[in-house]
């Protein structure tokens, strides 16, 4: 017999199972131990860039105000997921309700879409600040980006809504289990037994407007700076005019390369190991909360020397 389907009524409030490591449920200990690491230093050196930037009056600029909302969206993305999977690979609770799993889908693409927004507006602070450096140093900072912070959340929020929406009144089957250990629109819409065409046009139709459109205009920007940097006479000076985007260019790959790695699994990676499911979803979680901080750490000295004296301030405070 068929498997029956279950409505998502009051009534019968559906669920779904969280993935884990099928066959290597010994190792379960191992991975929440390194996720939560994972997680705890993402927390760490969020929070770090987060008051480095606040406490340093020679950071209060666009491209550092984007950075700390960057740091913040990454801790808004981690803690929506990586709790949960702890839950499951710590405690063994691989059961997440339909409200939930629907609510944790939404944050995921909204708070994905806001990060590619701020990360293209980083793209553009680069490109007026090489091309047009007079037109840079007019824009007022703080209103300027406090409008790309509301313009990303809006942008995120208004495009994906509608995914959980869509999927709200539809019948699912047994069984309910997923590929990750967290909630993504694409997995959960694949257990539907109903015709979900409408959520998979309008998911595909989000993700190009949202994040495939701000690719192509983040490597335009560059294209430009690159010709603007080219004109330059002196390879030294092209050097250290271009070493400016490094930390942005590497940030930008931090998320793209792992979102791209996800889709490309979950369109032609059916006959993937579940392992490698996982695994990717969880890259593509923590992997620019955990690199963003250390990139532009390293990268710049006045961030550096900040959380350096919060440290000592904290070390020299009486205990």
């Amino acid at each position: 017999m068929g498997a029956m389907p279950f409505s998502n009524s009051s009534e019968l409030s559906p669920s779904f199972l969280l993935a884990g490591l099928p066959g290597l449920e010994g190792a379960h200990s191992w991975l929440a131990a390194a996720l939560c690491s994972a997680y705890v230093l993402a927390v760490l050196a969020n929070g770090a860039v987060l008051l480095a930037v606040r406490a340093e009056p020679g950071l209060h600029v666009p491209m550092y105000f984007f950075l700390c909302m960057l740091a913040a969206i990454d801790l808004a993305l981690a803690s929506a997921t990586v709790p949960r999977t702890l839950c499951l690979y710590w405690l063994g609770s691989r059961e997440i309700g339909f409200g939930a799993c629907l609510l944790q889908m939404f944050l995921i693409h909204a708070l994905s879409a806001a990060e590619s927004t701020v990360l293209l507006a980083m793209a553009a602070d680069r490109y007026v600040a090489i091309c047009h450096p007079l037109r840079h140093a007019a824009v007022p900072g703080g209103r300027a980006t406090a409008a790309v912070g509301l313009l990303a959340l809006a942008r995120g929020v208004l495009f994906f809504l509608p995914l959980p929406l869509l999927l709200l009144p539809l019948p699912f089957c047994g069984p309910r289990l997923l590929s990750h250990s967290f909630c993504l629109h694409q997995d959960v819409m694949n257990l539907a037994c109903a015709n979900t065409t409408p959520s998979v046009v309008y998911g595909l139709a989000a993700i190009l407007l949202v994040m495939g459109l701000d690719a192509v205009l983040i490597c335009l920007s560059y294209l430009l700076i690159l010709r603007a940097v080219l004109r330059l006479a002196a390879w030294r000076e092209r050097l250290k005019v271009f070493s400016t985007c490094i930390a942005h260019i590497c940030g930008v790959l931090a998320f793209y390369v792992p979102l791209i790695g996800l889709s490309v699994v979950h369109r032609f990676g059916k006959d993937l190991a579940p392992l490698v499911h996982i695994i990717m979803g969880n890259i593509y979680i923590l992997v620019p909360a955990v690199l963003n901080p250390i990139i532009y750490g390293v990268r710049t000295k006045q961030i550096q020397r900040r959380i350096l004296s919060l440290i000592h301030v904290t070390d020299r405070a009486p205990r």
